[in-house]
């Protein structure tokens, strides 16, 4: 699920010591070989996901981004050397690249009106409904069916599609792999300006007026824990605030707005540099920064663990551990005005003993941090990636299945005035609690097998009446060759929210001789009334009817196209982020191609046909 996690799997073995003489190729076969090419059903990326990076994304990544640390070891010529073997590219000059698509009239101000269509976030509202009303859609069940493709954006120097765009006042506003984030007219796409943040963007933007200024800016994360206010018609920096310093933290779920409050939700790699016998696992905890909006001053955070990690033993080669760790925040926070709460989910633990706030729903008070309550859903969940790896020298004794949750919690009201806290689980398992009563349990319905890539991933969406959710359950096959098991996995479902009875069911589409395909639906689900979009791992995006699940409109991703910037534009499997809908457009990212599925680096825009 993790895009972050990729890199460092890769690389925690790359790293490693007295190999200061060898090339890309050795390093890669006596280090990275037994993990990346062997028969692991883990979240390991395969030897085609890697190619499909670019250089200069490992390059930085080892140089001074999140495995720095790991890789210091290295040399510069080595650093490069292992790069350039593992993605079979060389070093791209970013001048020359995105060098068509500017706008032709820099944006004095918006388009179109601040009140107009929008889509901001990641849930599009603080309950992280993925539910957009009619009258910002503007587009109905009707016209789906008549669709096309408008215009497609490819990012410069990418070979990963993993970020949500944002959409206020005819703008659009995207992260990407590059380490920019990008303004767009939301219209044409073409480019109006570019931020070079710290690391990559891969959580969704939020877009506001800067409390007491006249100033607009969009709030984002980055993956070395950086959140950021950006003046939104200039890109000009506001300010920066490094959240955490623990040297694995990165920002992941999107940073939620509220009242002059930026909420930002901390996660991890430790999980997976956690994994080398020589590391000390595990120090981090995940948590929520509360952050003045105006000024990106820390107004409170709370740490999903209480308790500090403490030395617990050493393992079997004497390196000491320390726990507990882990309960990463990986999603976006849910906001309850009435209650004055903030939710969030959090993931596995990563040492023992596990953690009594992993895998589970923790409410928060919005004005000081304080814990309110916890539901846990798994517990004794102590995983690291080792423990489906070759060395299991880190991985936790009786350790769990790897059953976090990847997705926000959605806060509905029923048509009744009840209220309902929803979400789905990568253990296959939707969860209903009542907020207004510390989190009880009230229903729970199993929609898929579950594993390490899910069960559910990476967001599910609800009205009134129903959550849907996607169903991942990508498997690989046993072979030794690494490929997607094109005969498991995928399903939507419609489940009454009142019961947790399943009301509506689509059954995977079937792969057939397609290559490099997978029937899972990983990525997130968006909805507008009467529709329900979903992409899959095949590449295809499809729009179902929620009354009967029956097919409206279907789209093949996986292919090349013309981009607007003029950078080679190819599309490939949809993972990660949902479909955003605004005015009339639906947006779509491809090209998540981490699993083995097929590697892209374009955003897709879709209008109806006009007649």
């Amino acid at each position: 699920m993790r895009t972050s996690l990729v890199v460092a799997a890769l690389l925690i073995w790359c790293s490693a010591p007295g190999l200061a003489q060898q090339d890309g190729a050795a390093l890669y076969a006596t280090q990275c070989a037994q993990c990346h090419d062997g028969d692991v059903q883990n979240r390991v990326p395969g030897r085609s996901a890697m190619q499909a990076m670019s250089f200069d994304h490992v390059l930085e990544t080892l140089t001074s981004g999140s495995m720095s640390a790991m890789a210091k070891g290295r040399s510069d010529v080595e650093r490069r050397a292992i790069a350039a073997f593992v993605t079979g590219k060389s070093a791209t000059s970013a001048s020359a690249v995105d060098a068509e698509g500017r706008c032709t009239q820099q944006a004095g101000g918006f388009p179109q009106t601040l009140d107009g269509p929008r889509w901001n976030g990641w849930g599009v509202d603080v309950n992280n409904s993925r539910f957009q009303p009619a009258d910002m859609a503007g587009l109905t069940a009707e016209q789906v069916p008549h669709l096309r493709l408008k215009w497609t954006y490819a990012f410069p120097g990418a070979a990963v599609s993993f970020a949500p765009p944002t959409i206020v006042g005819g703008l659009l506003f995207i992260g990407g792999t590059d380490r920019k984030v990008h303004a767009l007219d939301a219209r044409s796409g073409c480019t109006l300006w570019t931020f070079a943040a710290d690391a990559a963007v891969r959580a969704a933007i939020s877009f506001a007026q800067l409390p007491g200024s006249d100033q607009f800016a969009i709030f984002f994360g980055d993956l070395r824990a950086n959140a950021y206010a950006v003046n939104a018609l200039t890109g000009t920096v506001i300010w920066k605030t490094k959240v955490e310093e623990h040297a694995a933290a990165r920002i992941t779920g999107a940073p939620t707005l509220h009242s002059g409050v930026l909420y930002v939700p901390v996660s991890s790699l430790e999980e997976a540099v956690g994994s080398q016998a020589s590391y000390e696992c595990c120090t981090f905890r995940g948590s929520v920064a509360a952050l003045d909006a105006a000024t990106g001053k820390t107004v409170w955070q709370a740490y999903t663990i209480p308790e500090v990690p403490h030395p617990t033993g050493k393992n079997a080669r004497g390196t000491q551990l320390f726990g507990p760790s882990g309960a990463a925040v990986w999603s976006a926070p849910t906001i309850d005005p009435k209650r004055s709460a903030i939710y969030v989910a959090t993931s596995n633990s990563y040492s023992n003993p596990p953690s009594a706030t992993s895998d589970a729903i923790l409410a928060f008070d919005l004005a000081t941090g304080k814990l309110l309550w916890k539901q846990q859903a798994t517990p004794k969940d102590a995983y690291v990636v080792a423990c489906y790896g070759a060395d299991k020298t880190n991985c936790p004794e009786d350790h769990g299945p790897d059953h976090d949750f990847g997705q926000s919690p959605i806060l509905v009201t029923l048509r009744d005035d009840r209220r309902v806290l929803v979400i789905a689980q990568k253990s296959g398992v939707v969860h209903a609690l009542d907020p207004d009563d510390g989190g009880k349990i009230l229903w729970q319905t199993r929609i898929g097998k579950g594993g390490p890539l899910g069960g559910s991933e990476w967001g599910s969406a609800a009205d009134q009446d129903r959550i849907y959710v996607a169903n991942s359950d990508v498997r690989f096959t046993r072979d030794g060759t690494r490929r997607l098991d094109s005969t498991q996995g995928g399903g939507l479902f419609g489940l009454d929210l009142v019961s947790g009875k399943i009301a509506m069911e689509v059954p995977p589409v079937a792969c057939g001789d397609r290559p490099q395909c997978s029937p899972a639906l990983s990525a997130a689900v968006s909805l507008i009334p009467g529709v329900l979009f979903s992409g899959g791992v095949s590449g295809f995006l499809r729009a179902y009817a929620t009354a009967d699940g029956k097919l409206l409109w279907e789209f093949d991703t996986a292919q090349d196209f013309k981009a607007v910037n003029g950078v080679p534009a190819h599309g490939g499997a949809i993972d990660g982020p949902g479909p955003v809908i605004a005015g009339g457009v639906l947006y779509t990212n491809s090209g998540y191609g981490q699993w083995s599925g097929i590697a892209g680096n374009v955003l897709l825009a879709f209008e109806v046909e006009k007649k």
